[in-house]
């Protein structure tokens, strides 16, 4: 028989435990991207850069192709990494391409959390690239997006069968808060939900709107 304990499972990530690395989220890729819109799929990348630069979790952007085809990065991102240095890439596979492995190398930690577009092709590649070097691979999914639903999913279960382990957007922002009584980034998680986590963040402003409501509370 198993004693319960106090003590999160270890698989869990925290803001000092993985590497999130953000993908191709740049302007030509969205253009075709179908399987998630354009608004929630800004929003979602918007909670997990925002949240991701709030707790300080290490954090690699990379683009492909930005000044010849696929534009700029999302101002969500790059707003919420100001003077970032994001990797310009050539490379469909960001696996393959020696400064992400040097920056991940540099930052040792072998949990790592994906999303970007397209799923099928730029996600895809570096998470079955990782996992075949023995790195475990989270996949944000609503925060990735590809030219179809059946681009999206058949991509997303290709990553599960080798083992990824899929997440949302929201799921990332609050598995890093994870106790309402940690308050030094209480109104850091809030704020974030507030204006990007949809309906979540309607039910916060409302209960702190009509009742002074605090999530904090008992």
């Amino acid at each position: 028989m198993p004693t319960a304990t106090p003590v999160p499972a270890p698989s869990l990530v925290s803001p000092t435990n993985h590497v999130l690395i953000m993908i191709d989220h740049q302007s030509q890729m969205a253009f075709a991207t179908k399987s998630i819109d354009a608004i929630t799929l800004r929003n979602n990348a918007a909670m997990v850069a925002q949240g991701a630069a709030g707790f300080g979790v290490d954090t690699i952007l990379t683009t492909v192709a930005e000044k010849t085809f696929s534009g700029p990065i999302f101002d969500e991102i790059s707003s919420a990494f100001p003077g970032a240095s994001v990797i310009d890439r050539t490379s469909m596979n960001t696996w393959e391409d020696g400064r992400i492995s040097d920056r991940i190398n540099s930052i040792g930690k072998s949990r790592l959390v994906f999303c970007g577009l397209w799923t099928s092709v730029c996600i895809v590649g570096p998470v079955m690239s990782a996992i075949a070097q023995g790195f475990e691979t989270h996949v944000i999914a609503d925060a990735c997006g590809d030219v179809s639903d059946e681009a999206h999913e058949r991509a997303m279960q290709r990553m599960l069968q080798a083992g990824a382990i899929p997440m949302t957007a929201l799921q990332y922002l609050l598995e890093l808060q994870r106790d309402w009584a940690r308050t030094e980034t209480y109104d850091l998680t809030t704020g974030i939900a507030k204006k990007h986590g949809g309906g979540y963040g309607l039910g916060i402003i409302y209960a702190k709107t009509m009742f002074g409501a605090s999530e904090g509370s008992h």
